[in-house]
């Protein structure tokens, strides 16, 4: 038995890092697929570090995308998303990265797939897992993205070249609508406590709640959130419920890992950041605390901020009773554990209802390794 070497590359996009496939050389049939990707990242690991894979030991390195020729008449590629568990044998299909997003159209530049000439290219790409639209607007020169700039992603060491990225109505990506029950406000009662969140289908869906709903104050480091049991558990019963209220599970032990997030959100504080910089108050408009995968995001995940820049701006939502700012502003400071991300979205109310139009906010990405990536023999094979 040997292991199988497949063409990869190998991508930073904003705060996340993953394994990029052209779709030719992906194995048809999906469970392959998902045994390939598993290997490659090196889950499971009951150790949780991914030492035998390329994976990272935390949410937003165990990732990978798969880009092949477009399915959608206003699209120029088409990428599909997988989110791989760090600890289970587990490969989620259910939602999009938007930090990933922003590899994209360099990977699609870089290999060929789409020509772009010197100056700003405009990749329009097809969202497989929530079948929607981004515009990526990056700078080219010489037929090849460009890597270097003074563009600077908090969480993120050292600058590089700015992408644009713009998500075309981004509501209702895997739900009903951008308000899947089509209220601001759900109350969710879990052992006789009442919960007042927010449910947003946004590019993500996510459920909010006010940290000092479930004992925090939002300002917490993310190992602190990680090492309260309670806290997590709660947080995770809380996420389950919302899903079932969301359609995503027909009851909470059905609902997958990856979607919704849940997101713990509270007023503007002035908080230490991971590198330990101090933010004030009034640097920012919202706190943000999210989970991902079961675990406390050292950041905050591209969609979530994005999605989060949207509630602020749907009135009697629980972010937007927190936010600072509104309509007024064109941008969401949005603070999370490694800084600010800046959020900006253009929503408004038709008819009964609230829809959003667009959402743009500003990454950078690095190409870091190409070749191939190994993947082990599968349980069961035979010698090759």
């Amino acid at each position: 038995m040997t292991q199988t070497f497949i063409p990869a590359v190998f991508y930073r996009g904003g705060s996340s890092k993953g394994l990029f496939f052209h779709a030719r050389h992906c194995p048809p049939d999906h469970a392959v697929l998902e045994r390939m990707l598993l290997s490659a990242l090196g889950s499971p690991d009951p150790y949780g570090r991914q030492l035998d894979g390329m994976g990272g030991g935390t949410s937003s390195l165990s990732k990978a995308v798969i880009i092949g020729p477009p399915t959608h008449p206003d699209a120029d590629v088409d990428y599909t998303f997988a989110q791989v568990a760090v600890d289970r044998p587990v490969v989620d299909w259910g939602a999009n990265c938007g930090n990933l997003s922003s590899a994209v159209g360099p990977f699609a530049v870089d290999e060929g797939l789409v020509c772009a000439a010197d100056g700003e290219a405009l990749v329009r790409i097809h969202q497989v897992n929530t079948k929607k639209i981004i515009h990526a607007r990056f700078p080219v020169r010489n037929g090849k993205a460009v890597t270097t700039g003074n563009a600077t992603v908090d969480g993120v060491a050292g600058t590089g070249a700015p992408i644009a990225l713009d998500f075309l109505d981004p509501g209702g990506t895997v739900t009903s609508g951008l308000l899947p029950t089509g209220q601001v406000i759900e109350t969710i009662e879990i052992d006789g406590r009442a919960f007042d969140m927010s449910l947003v289908d946004a590019s993500n869906p996510v459920a909010f709640v006010a940290a000092n709903d479930v004992g925090l104050a939002g300002s917490e480091h993310p190992d602190t959130i990680e090492t309260d049991r309670a806290v997590m558990a709660l947080l995770d019963r809380l996420r389950r419920a919302a899903a079932v209220r969301m359609g995503l599970g027909q009851t909470p032990d059905s609902v997958g890992l990856a979607n919704p997030k849940i997101a713990v959100v509270s007023a503007p504080a002035t908080f230490v950041t991971l590198d330990g910089r101090t933010v004030e108050g009034a640097a920012q408009d919202i706190a943000i605390r999210m989970l991902s995968m079961e675990r406390a995001h050292r950041a905050v995940t591209l969609t979530g901020a994005m999605c989060l820049a949207v509630a602020c701006r749907i009135e009697g939502s629980l972010p937007h009773r927190l936010c600072s700012g509104h309509a007024d502003m064109q941008a969401i400071r949005v603070a999370h554990p490694s800084g600010i991300v800046e959020a900006g979205a253009t929503v408004f109310q038709r008819g009964n209802g609230w829809h959003v139009e667009s959402g743009r906010v500003y990454r950078t990405a690095r190409r870091l390794m190409q070749g191939e990536v190994a993947i082990a023999p599968f349980e069961g094979e035979g010698d090759r």
